[in-house]
């Protein structure tokens, strides 16, 4: 008895009193909460796992560790090799419901940005936050998927529920080529109707937003050439003008013209002279030159982030032609990457973003605001945003991503969870 009245309180505490749900989504959210320390337990087992992307075992081993889980679930789980692009495999699982509710695609990733050599291997618990690398980002998000899914499963919602889960295995770092290493992303948007994507919450001041676009994030490199001899001819018609300043006016000729709201290109490394190379890893730069030598290379590489497919075009067009109007003696080639494509804010994410504030709305909580999506780096979403109502940022908020010191609020494993089986259970009786 003295159980059943602490369950009871559970429940009044984590729903407001202000709350509409079903019978049935009661259930979820009862669930949910009744399973948060199992949840948690599954959480710490996939952080103390070393999975940077380029740890081939470590990110097999959390698909290993998650397969019997999404199993129980009554899903068919599969292991996409992806040795070809260089990195481990992707994670794939597959629902089958009645086949005529709404098709979801739900999106996470196994891999972190901590490799073996990181010194931020273990999982610490202090009151309300896990510490762990890749705790939040996306382990963190890989628990509330099954969170949901289980509230979903004990409720009853789950069996008709048509959904395909994507869980990559190199979002940190992509492997190449992009279409084989996006390939079965690629597929599911295809299929799917929409597309939840679980990386973290947006959350500030207290206040919780949905992430309907995110921007692009794609890497360029400018190689500028120039003919080299004696400075004290420079500007003049046999030597021209050198690469250093042309690569110069090429820069400083983007930053005045190519300007548009969310639109960004970062220069992150730049070098030049009598010689200048770029190593094969592309990040580091050397030169070299004596003061009365004009440079002959020049080279520069950096990242270009937009809202939209059409800004994309734009930006990278004028940024090209800026580079072909080179200095006297000079040339110069503009490379740039496929990367992250742009989720724009489309009408059919805003809908979603709806659909979820009606589930908010039932939980007793406020309603969330699209959020500014200048805040937001790239991520798998972006591969099916085209192709799928998608919303990004279902998972659990934290903070310190991608540095020593990753932490996530607990208790916003179970409310993630409870939006998302909530949001799930509704599209799935909802007619395609």
């Amino acid at each position: 008895m003295k159980h059943l009245l602490l369950s009871a309180l559970a429940m009044l505490i984590a729903v407001p009193a202000s709350a509409q749900l079903s019978k049935t989504e009661s259930k979820i959210v009862a669930t949910i909460d009744a399973e948060s320390e199992r949840t948690l337990g599954v959480l710490e087992k996939m952080t103390v796992i070393n999975s940077g992307t380029l740890n081939a075992p470590g990110v097999r081993a959390v698909h290993d560790l998650l397969v019997p889980e999404f199993e129980a679930l009554g899903f068919t789980v599969r292991w996409s090799d992806m040795t070809a692009t260089g990195r481990s495999g992707h994670l794939v699982a597959t629902h089958k419901g009645n086949g005529r509710g709404k098709r979801m695609l739900l999106i996470g990733h196994l891999d972190t940005v901590f490799e073996p050599s990181s010194p931020f291997q273990s999982w610490k618990r202090e009151g309300d936050r896990a510490i762990g690398p890749g705790v939040v980002d996306d382990k963190g998000g890989i628990a509330v998927i099954l969170a949901a899914l289980r509230g979903m499963q004990a409720a009853g919602t789950l069996k008709n529920a048509d959904i395909v889960v994507v869980l990559t295995g190199d979002e940190e770092r992509i492997g190449a080529p992009v279409e084989v290493a996006r390939k079965d992303l690629i597929d599911a948007g295809e299929w799917a109707d929409v597309a939840l994507e679980f990386e973290s919450l947006a959350r500030e001041g207290g206040q919780d937003f949905g992430t309907v676009a995110r921007r692009s994030s794609s890497n360029w490199m400018l190689t500028v050439k120039g003919r080299t001899g004696h400075s004290s001819t420079v500007f003049g018609k046999e030597l021209g003008y050198g690469a250093i300043y042309e690569m110069s006016r090429i820069l400083d000729t983007w930053r005045r013209e190519v300007v548009e709201p969310n639109l960004t290109y970062n220069v992150s490394v730049i070098g030049g002279g009598t010689p200048a190379s770029i190593d094969a890893a592309l990040l580091t730069v050397t030169g070299s030159g004596k003061t009365n030598i004009v440079p002959e290379t020049a080279i520069a590489r950096g990242d270009l982030r937009s809202l939209t497919p059409d800004q994309d075009a734009r930006a990278r067009a004028k940024m090209l032609e800026i580079a072909g109007q080179n200095l006297p003696g000079t040339s110069a080639v503009f490379v740039v990457d496929a990367g992250y494509p742009p989720m724009a804010p489309t009408e059919g994410n805003r809908a979603l973003l709806a659909r979820l504030n009606g589930v908010n709305k039932s939980l007793g909580l406020p309603e969330m605001p699209e959020y500014d999506p200048a805040k937001r780096g790239a991520a798998d979403s972006s591969f099916v945003a085209a192709l799928a109502d998608t919303i990004a940022g279902m998972g659990p908020w934290g903070g310190n991503s991608h540095a020593e010191g990753e932490w996530l609020d607990i208790p916003s494993i179970s409310l993630q969870a409870k939006r998302a089986a909530i949001l799930m259970s509704r599209l799935a009786a909802e007619k395609r």
